[in-house]
């Protein structure tokens, strides 16, 4: 599969030279990395594209197509850097916070960031339980990522508090997306939240089609949200 191409025809984003030159830098930078810091367990060059690069790709093409793309942006449990660093790749203007728990992980995407070039774009190091309640942090967001990071339910106690009234968290997920959805009224109705809209991505076979949740924040989230670290996974609300 050759990225540019399957980016330019299904998903109607141009990637110029600069663009092409830093997705192949961060291909060679995850495959040399992804052991020592657990970042994917995808060997090869093509299935990092699809699994990572693209769907990062389809999603953004996604919420640019719901009108909900916006800045700043913070990618919850960015991991190796999906979906934030290939937003930030195509979408310069947009400024991005990683924020990551991991020390090994967070390390590897400030190395990543510095080897690209790529500006206006940061790390944070920190348990989203603990980093939420940062004023610093707390309600200074427009759009908050979330790829694989926990059921909805969860995921809306750990994300909404970073989202100012009016932002949208944007979640991609599986198979059992509507079933998670109403999973997490109770959470929703407790932070804040109502789900604006269900859409696949539009994700070159071979594999799953991805389904993006995107929840808007209509109400502030109460002070004590999220509950201490934990406590939303073990706990659901």
């Amino acid at each position: 599969m050759e990225l540019a191409d399957a980016v330019r025809k299904q998903l109607r984003i141009h990637l110029s030279e600069a663009q092409r030159e830093a997705f192949e830098t961060y291909n060679r930078e995850l495959i040399s990395a992804r052991q020592r810091a657990s970042l994917t367990s995808l060997r090869d060059r093509e299935s990092i594209e699809r699994r990572h690069f693209l769907e990062s790709l389809a999603l953004v093409r996604a919420i640019e197509d719901a009108g909900a793309l916006a800045s700043p942006a913070i990618d919850i449990g960015s991991g190796g850097g999906f979906p934030g660093v290939p937003i930030k790749i195509v979408r310069p203007e947009i400024e991005m916070t990683l924020l990551e728990a991991t020390e090994k992980k967070a390390t590897f995407l400030r190395g990543l960031i510095a080897t690209i070039g790529l500006a206006g774009i940061r790390v944070v190091q920190g348990r989203a339980e603990d980093v939420a309640h940062d004023p610093a942090e707390r309600e200074a967001y427009a759009l908050a990522l979330a790829r694989a990071v926990a059921p909805l339910p969860t995921l809306v106690e750990l994300s909404l508090p970073f989202l100012r009234t009016g932002g949208v968290l944007a979640a991609p997920k599986g198979s059992g997306a509507a079933r998670e959805v109403r999973a997490a009224e109770n959470a929703l109705r407790v932070c804040g939240g109502a789900v604006e809209g269900m859409k696949p991505l539009n994700v070159p076979p071979p594999g799953a089609t991805p389904t993006l949740v995107l929840v808007r924040k209509i109400a502030q989230t109460p002070e004590r949200y999220p509950r201490r670290s934990g406590m939303p996974a073990k706990r659901p609300l």
